[in-house]
């Protein structure tokens, strides 16, 4: 017999018998820690400061035009350099020596089923019917004693497709649906919120509904768990795509994935710096969580801001070796909207963690408010600047306006030459270091091509600010199951 779902007020059976209020997980944050909320995209004080930066820079333009324009450049190109050599240096960590917790098949076969901690998996699942089927058949391949194991699935109170694709479905006992109440806004972060309030598991993972585990991975996140000082509160598992060869665009994200969870956060994690988390595979201790008060409902990138939360709150992240497989977007427009919600939610985190910058710099420290500033900050210029710079150089080249002879003094010249040829030349090698580490030798080819990637994540930028003043908490929906779901791939 199909499982009976759990009604919008779960007040029938929630895990601890308490009832779940569906306003509680949208105003926690709001309510408890207000400045640390994106509810405001910007704060009164933000506006004056921006403001007031706006006509200073317009007066100066039009008393100094050519001033500005140097200064402004000088800063730019200096930037790219620190910043690149910046994710060098933590790649270059990475390589050197592994950063990330492993663990052997005879250590994970060595613990004591009856010992390990409570643990909940989160599924925020909305119009996900056609992906619902292989996800359950997925997750019961994961090797966790299932009395210590509760799957929630968290289903939106108006999507009425995966609500019956869900009763249709022999469930495990171990598999509890969840009704998630209408409520503004509808994002993800706000379904896991109304899950953690029903949830008295000691540990917690999240998962998204294209996702396929390794199968011993919450045994890996237990067992680091045990060994981890209590001020680690948070492992990101490495993500990474089962279609990575199905088209052009395919084969660019998981060069780019390739680097970031391989290589570049096992390097971050290594300095204890703020972490900006991936989206799915984040793994908590759930008391520590609750005290943090979840997520923002009101970010797109959640998980990026909860990192830098965590971090500013004196908690840390650590990266356990174990892959999630996922499904890389590889349909364009799909792929833009997605990343412009992903840039979008860097955009909101950057602007609420810098609304008292000398607090900031307190909280962090100065090493890890310039990672912050490094990781965060310098991404969304990057994306933002990157198409100005490559349209400069191409009109020098073909057209040589004194304008932009007058902005590259010899110095400056030397210095973006620099960025263009050897900065660029590392970003590359990057992508290609990081499809040879996964194995990935035949993508290697692609990887040389990323410049061109590159600009389609500017162009997602631009929409992402765009949205960030017209629509900051639309959830822009990644559809999944485009390409066949996860069929032929093996997580044993």
């Amino acid at each position: 017999m199909a499982r009976r779902i759990h009604t919008a007020n779960v007040k029938e059976r929630d895990l601890d018998g308490s009832p779940v209020n569906a306003s509680d997980s949208v105003l926690k944050i709001l309510h408890e820690r207000p400045d640390e909320c994106a509810y405001e995209t910007l704060t009164r004080r933000q506006k004056i400061i921006l403001g007031v930066a706006l006509i200073a820079l317009a007066t100066l333009a039009v008393l100094q035009l050519y001033w500005l324009l140097l200064v402004i450049n000088a800063l730019v190109i200096t930037f790219y350099i620190v910043h690149s050599t910046y994710k060098f240096w933590l790649v270059w960590r990475s390589l050197e020596h592994k950063r990330e917790l492993t663990f052997s098949a005879e250590e994970l076969a060595a613990l004591d089923p009856d010992k390990l901690p409570t643990y909940t998996i989160l599924l925020p699942l909305y119009r996900e019917a056609a992906v619902l089927p292989s996800l359950v058949a997925s997750l019961t391949k994961l090797d966790y004693p299932t009395h210590k194991l509760t799957i929630m699935l968290l289903i939106e109170e108006d999507d009425e497709e995966t609500r019956q694709t869900c009763s249709n479905l022999e469930l495990p006992a171990h598999f509890l649906p969840i009704i998630v109440p209408h409520s503004l806004p509808k994002t993800k972060p706000k379904a896991c919120n109304y899950g953690l309030y029903a949830c008295n598991s000691d540990l917690l993972v999240i998962y998204d509904a294209e996702d396929r585990p390794e199968p011993d991975q919450l045994k890996k996140a237990a067992a680091a768990f045990a060994q981890l000082p209590d001020d680690v509160v948070c492992l990101q598992a490495k993500l990474n795509y089962y279609n990575q060869r199905h088209n052009l665009l395919t084969r660019w994200f998981t060069a780019e994935y390739s680097v970031w969870f391989d290589l570049f956060l096992p390097g971050l994690t290594s300095t204890r710096a703020p972490i900006p988390l991936g989206g799915t595979s984040n793994h908590f201790r759930v008391a520590v969580l609750k005290d943090l008060g979840g997520w923002d409902p009101f970010n797109v990138t959640e998980d990026c801001d909860l990192g830098v939360r965590m971090h500013k709150h004196g908690y840390h992240t650590a990266m356990i070796d174990s892959t999630t497989w996922e499904e890389a977007n590889g349909e364009l427009f799909s792929w833009l909207r997605q990343r412009s919600r992903w840039v979008k939610g860097y955009m909101q985190t950057y602007l609420v963690h810098t609304r008292y910058p000398l607090q900031l710099l307190r909280q962090l420290g100065h090493a890890d408010h310039f990672s912050f500033q490094m990781t965060i900050g310098g991404s969304i210029l990057c994306f933002l600047v990157n198409p100005i710079y490559w349209l400069m150089t191409i009109t020098w080249f073909t057209m040589q306006p004194e304008i932009i002879s007058a902005m590259f003094p010899p110095v400056i010249f030397a210095l973006g030459s620099l960025c263009l040829f050897v900065g660029n030349f590392v970003f590359v090698y990057l992508s290609v270091a990081g499809c040879a580490n996964r194995g990935y030798y035949d993508l290697v080819k692609y990887a040389v091509l990323t410049p061109v990637y590159w600009l389609l994540m500017s162009i997602g930028a631009y929409k992402a600010l765009a949205q960030l003043i017209t629509h900051p908490h639309y959830w822009e929906k990644t559809d999944h199951g485009q390409f066949g779901g996860s069929k032929g791939v093996s997580v044993e």
